[in-house]
C-alpha cells in the first residue's frame, strides 16, 4: 500500500467512516472543509507520529503540513526515518 493511500485510509475510517476511501481526493481541503477540526489534527499527528516514527515535537509544522491527504503524504516523506537495508 502506498504512503498516500495508507493515510487516505485512516482518515477515512476515523473522520469520513461513510465516505469510500476511493471519492477523497488527495488535494481535498480536510481543514477548510471540517473534516479534521483542532483536536482532531492533535490526533491525527499522534498517529502520524506513532505509525511512521516521526518526533513532531522537535519539528516546525504548520496547519498547511495537513491541509490535504497530499501534503500529509509529503510531509511524511520528508521527516520519517529510512528503513536500514
Amino acid at each position: 500500500m502506498t504512503l498516500q493511500r495508507e493515510i487516505t485510509q485512516h482518515i477515512v475510517s476515523e473522520y469520513l467512516p461513510d465516505t469510500p476511501a476511493e471519492e477523497l481526493a488527495a488535494d481535498y481541503d480536510l481543514i477548510a472543509t471540517g473534516v479534521v477540526t483542532s483536536l482532531q489534527l492533535l490526533r491525527l499527528i499522534g498517529w502520524l507520529g506513532d505509525r511512521y516514527d516521526i518526533p513532531f515535537g522537535d519539528l516546525d509544522i504548520a496547519p498547511d503540513d495537513f491541509r490535504s491527504v497530499a501534503a500529509i503524504a509529503e510531509l511524511v516523506s520528508r521527516h520519517r526515518p529510512v528503513a536500514a537495508n
